[in-house]
């Protein structure tokens, strides 16, 4: 197995819950039905050949699709219409879920995320009140410790209407350049913007995503800490309580709990 086959400068990017602050009027509409409290962006990286790995994603999803045991169920048919079934978290019943985890689990991978509490006040001040800038904002600190190596950086984004056009991207990577003044910045990066149908990566960084909302929004840990060992980082970036003394970096050494729960 070789580097080149490998990759390494591949890297999958998915978010999990919303950049949504306000309804009508601007009334603030944070933890209502369908509205996160927090939102967060989540990187993949593999150790093993994409390729190989793509082909078992479309084979797993090929065994869901034929199953009868799966052929009444709604999320997956309608998916099937659309334009061809793919594993999303927040849709799958219990069932694939455990498929996809298990799958995720005999990969060699690692994954970081940032997690961006909905902080109006934070919101306004510091992201001019723009969901775009919300995001680019996150993205720029997951690109920050990225742009020291000489080579180039792909970064396969699930699209996310205007917070993953070129320029919001731009604007990230200009934000984490911005960081890394006084240091070599000598990583080329390339955006590749792309859907989960396309994609089948994208998959895997959508469930390790989903796993850290479970624990921000619900208290729940069993999803995290079964793929604990391969989330190499996460950041509770707006958490003001903890971050004087990096209390707010999370590790296998240093796990999240229920206590994380907003």
């Amino acid at each position: 197995m070789t580097p080149q086959l490998i990759q390494d400068n591949h890297r999958f990017l998915d978010e999990a819950g919303d950049t949504t602050f306000y309804g009508k009027g601007k009334v603030p509409i944070l933890g209502q039905d369908g509205v996160s409290l927090c939102f967060i962006l989540g990187m993949v990286k593999f150790k093993e050949p994409l390729q190989p790995m793509r082909r078992r994603i479309i084979e797993l999803q090929n065994r869901v699709v034929a199953d009868p045991y799966f052929r009444d169920i709604p999320s997956i048919n309608k998916k099937v219409k659309e334009g061809g079934y793919y594993f999303y978290a927040t849709d799958d019943v219990p069932e694939v879920r455990k498929m996809f985890y298990d799958f995720i689990a005999s990969t060699n991978c690692s994954f970081e995320a940032y997690v961006g509490r909905k902080l109006p006040s934070l919101y306004e001040t510091k992201h001019n009140g723009k969901e775009a800038e919300f995001y680019a904002d996150l993205l720029s600190h997951l690109l920050n410790n990225k742009l020291n190596k000489k080579g180039k950086l792909v970064l396969n984004i699930a699209s996310r209407g205007k917070t993953t056009k070129n320029n919001n991207l731009q604007l990230a990577l200009e934000k984490a350049r911005n960081r890394n003044k006084g240091k070599a910045v000598r990583t080329e990066v390339l955006f590749n913007v792309q859907n989960h149908r396309v994609e089948p990566l994208l998959n895997v960084a959508d469930y390790f995503c989903w796993s850290i909302q479970r624990i921000f929004e619900r208290g729940e840990v069993r999803y995290y800490n079964f793929l604990k060992d391969r989330i190499s980082l996460v950041v509770d970036l707006y958490d003001s309580t903890r971050s004087h003394d990096s209390g707010n970096f999370y590790s296998p050494k240093n796990p999240l709990t229920t206590t994380n729960k907003v």
